[in-house]
Formats: structure tokens, sequence, C-alpha cells
């Protein structure tokens, strides 16, 4: 638990998670958001972003020791991937939203090979979406899966239940109501503020502020 509040004091610090209850952000979704999270901003602070790395390859390390392949997911977990491969001395691939639209049209970058055993980095989870996708891909290449890593989840239902209908083992290094303690204990947000994020979190989808 320590670790996690770690993990979510230095994003709130830096602002890669930006709490507004009062004026909600707008997400590409269209969802309305009292939060907004964006964890590339990791990468500009090497304390950080080195700490993130090695909580990652402690993880790995402890969960999925027979790992042979570390992969990202484009765009967003390139850097923070690679970093942890190059820390664990292991090959690394990323995997793209979509193919190429020319040349070898690659869905995977880099040199993968059927039966290789993979764990997949992620930056952010929210509905599981675009993640569990990557995992498809991986897959579809003759490769198991052994699970994925992210640095924040929002916790939504669908993302769980979508994770355990792929049989993708997830863990994070920092999870929604996790980050809500800490931001109420430091101040960063007030008991009535909790409440909206709280709220919030029950039906994003239909969420308006009051």
């Amino acid at each position: 638990m320590k670790k996690q509040n770690n993990v979510g004091e230095k994003l709130l610090k830096i602002r890669a998670i930006k709490l507004q209850p009062t004026m909600p952000f707008t997400w590409a979704s269209g969802w309305k958001s009292p939060i907004y999270c964006d964890n590339r901003k990791t990468l500009s602070y090497p304390e950080i972003r080195t700490f993130i790395k090695n909580e990652f390859c402690h993880l790995i390390k402890e969960k999925f020791p027979e790992v042979e392949v570390i992969a990202g997911v484009a765009t967003g977990a390139i850097a923070q991937g690679a970093l942890v491969a190059e820390e664990l001395e292991l090959p690394f691939i990323y995997v793209r939203s979509s193919p190429k639209d020319h040349g070898l049209e690659n869905l995977i970058e880099g040199d993968l090979k059927p039966k290789q055993k993979v764990v997949v980095i992620e930056d952010l989870i929210s509905t599981g979406g675009s993640s569990l996708k990557a995992v498809e891909a991986i897959r579809n290449n003759a490769c198991e899966v052994l699970g994925m890593a992210a640095i924040f989840t929002y916790d939504f239902p669908i993302a769980t239940e979508e994770f355990k209908k792929h049989k993708v083992k997830l863990y994070t290094l920092c999870d929604y109501n996790k980050l809500l303690d800490i931001a109420l204990e430091t101040d960063y947000i007030s008991p009535k503020e909790m409440k909206t994020l709280q709220e919030w979190r029950k039906d994003p989808a239909k969420w308006k502020l009051d």
C-alpha cells in the first residue's frame, strides 16, 4: 500500500493526474470527468520516471519471473516499456493502435518470436479496450501474454470484467481509490470534493456536475 501511496503522491505532485471536481474535463469520448490523467508527464522528471521504472521491475520480477519480452502499448507506454526492458535486459517491442498504412504494415514493432512469454506495459487503464487489443495482437503472433502492468487504473467495473473475460492478469502501481485517499490526506481535495469524485466513478458515462 505504501508503494501505491508513493506513486500516487508523485503523480499528483507533478500534475500528471489532475483533480478538478468543480471544473470537469471533457474526455475524447465526450464524458465529463473531474479527473484527467497524463502519465507521459512522468518522463520529464528523471527521478520520478526512474522510480516508476524500478517499481515496474520489482513487480515483474515478483509476479512474472519467467518473462522473456517486454511490450509497450503505443503511444503512452512505449518510453516507459523501453526503460523497463533496458533495466531487465530483455527484448522490447511495442504494439500500435492500428497497422501502419505503408511499408510492411506492421501492428507490432520489433522482433517478436512465436511462443515467447510477454509482459505488457501500459501507462493508464480506463475501459481496457486499447490495452486488450494489444494483448490480442501479441497472442495472434502465437505468443503467451503473462499479464499486464500499468501505472494507474480508474478501476472501472467494465475494465475489471473485460480483463477477466480475456484472462489477462493486471497489476497497477496506483489505483483510483488509493489516489483519492492520498488526495484527501494531503488536503489536495476536500471531503465534499471526495464525495463528488466517488460519485463520478460509479457511472462516469452519465455523470454530471450538480
